[in-house]
């Protein structure tokens, strides 16, 4: 495990950059990269939420039980959360452009295949494509924003974030009207709209062949493929066994999916003591605040997609209308993400990481506890843009800081863990919201989805994820694998 020279002790706030330098005269605007940046991720957070709708229909198209359909959603969500630590570390050798376009082309062919399948099965291996384009995607996105000086990294980061959050709370209203016109065919084909985006990328591509953390080592070590396996059977066991009541899965096979799950925990446990500079890093793990930063995010986005994956249908139960009729009253909670992401640099200015930090999850907490306790329309929206909120406030302090905890050649790695257990908290939200439901009413499964947001806000309060010791940025790590 090699070690780092660490700088003097500097205020408790969200750092400017990684460590001080004078800002780069020849470094891109914030504003318009995050601009540019903003549109292309649209079609995939669209993608998170605009399916939820036309389930029923596409239920009905393939002769499947609803319950099963129920996949898709998962699919997107798990491999996306997996495809994302892969996504860091073939940062080590590409550049953001590079993982960029391939990411885009594996998220419109995925959504090729998803739109055009003939069954469950292939539409659900479309979605498992999808994903994982969409998870490098936003690697790629954010790898590409760590190039910028602090202030202007804070500027593009909420920009994107608020083009994310706002992407993913309309994405009902998109997919009901797209239903209604197109067909649910169309909806699963959406992400295809990022293949002309890409082009307007174009023009930044001299940003998007740096990357944000430093000079590379030159290693070219294989990828370590144990820790990234024992890591995605972790986590897609986790996801089945929270939706296996939702989509009756047996219990024999429940049964084999907990038991994979639990030598999944004991194989990663084991890979990232043997193996320190394997899939995971054990000195990025060890860093001060870093596996903090990532709880605390998963567990708000776990709020807000738990949120976002009720909300219709609770909206659609209080007025008697459709989808599309939801998705126009979730507008506004969705128009909060822009509020949000404008905010976020003046709070990181004034407060410190951990007290933004734990303002984000206690909105969150907050909005799942309005829309689980009260039945109204307007309650409903009310609690919905409060988890829009956080959402959108976490995803850019949460990634902004994530390149300040650990030393300068690990922030591409790191990126892609943090954003891995964000994901994977996004993924959790609404499969555990589906998964008890089916057990206990819905009011008391989103009661229960508050508690996680809740241990996000205690872990701000007490670990305080805030780097107050930066590594130098010309630190050496060990040949990444």
């Amino acid at each position: 495990m090699s070690q780092h020279t660490r700088q003097g002790t500097t205020p408790q706030t969200i750092p400017s950059g990684g460590a001080p330098a004078p800002q780069r005269t020849d470094a891109p605007d914030g504003r318009r990269l995050g601009l540019t940046l903003g549109m292309l991720v649209l079609p995939m957070y669209v993608a998170l939420g605009a399916p939820s709708v036309a389930l029923p229909a596409i239920g009905r198209a393939l002769a499947v039980p609803f319950g099963a359909t129920a996949w898709i959603l998962a699919a997107w969500s798990l491999t996306s959360a997996l495809a994302m630590p892969v996504a860091g570390r073939l940062l080590v050798r590409w550049s953001p452009f590079q993982v960029l376009v391939a990411g885009v082309v594996a998220l419109a062919a995925g959504s090729v295949l998803a739109g055009a399948g003939p069954t469950l099965s292939v539409v659900i291996v479309g979605r498992l494509i999808g994903g994982a384009g969409a998870g490098a995607t936003v690697i790629a996105v954010f790898a590409a924003t760590t190039a910028l000086p602090g202030r202007q990294r804070i500027r593009a980061l909420g920009i994107i974030a608020a083009a994310s959050a706002t992407a993913s709370g309309c994405g009902t209203l998109l997919g009901g009207a797209v239903t209604a016109w197109l067909g649910w065919r169309a909806v699963l084909a959406i992400p295809v709209l990022a293949l002309p985006l890409l082009l307007a990328a174009l023009p930044s591509t001299r940003a998007l062949t740096r990357s944000g953390s430093g000079e590379r080592n030159g290693s070219t070590g294989p990828l370590d493929i144990v820790g990234a396996a024992v890591l995605s059977v972790l986590a897609g066991s986790l996801i089945t066994l929270l939706q296996a009541h939702s989509v009756g899965l047996p219990a024999p096979v429940t049964l084999v999916v907990a038991a994979a799950g639990a030598l999944a925990a004991v194989g990663l446990w084991w890979r990232v003591r043997s193996t320190p500079d394997g899939f995971v890093p054990r000195r990025v793990l060890a860093s001060r605040g870093f596996l903090a930063a990532g709880l605390i995010g998963g567990t708000v986005f776990a709020g807000y997609y738990g949120v976002l994956f009720r909300a219709p249908s609770l909206i659609e139960q209080a007025t008697g209308g459709g989808p599309l009729e939801a998705g126009v009253l979730l507008v506004p909670a969705a128009a909060c993400s822009v509020l949000a992401g404008r905010l976020v640099g003046t709070l990181t200015d004034r407060f410190a990481g951990w007290q933004v930090s734990a303002g984000l999850a206690a909105l969150t907490v907050v909005g799942v506890l309005v829309v689980a306790i009260f039945t109204g329309p307007i309650p409903i929206v009310v609690g919905t843009a409060l988890t829009v909120c956080g959402f959108a406030g976490a995803q850019a302090v949460l990634v902004s800081l994530a390149p300040d905890l650990v030393a300068a050649d690990d922030r591409d790695t790191a990126q892609g863990l943090l954003n891995f257990m964000n994901a994977l908290g996004g993924g959790i939200g609404p499969a555990a919201v589906a998964g008890l439901s089916g057990i206990v009413p819905g009011p008391v499964a989103l009661a229960v989805l508050a508690a996680l947001p809740l241990a996000g806000l205690v872990l701000s309060l007490t670990r305080r994820p805030t780097a107050d010791r930066r590594p130098e940025p010309d630190a050496t790590r060990g040949s990444p694998r």
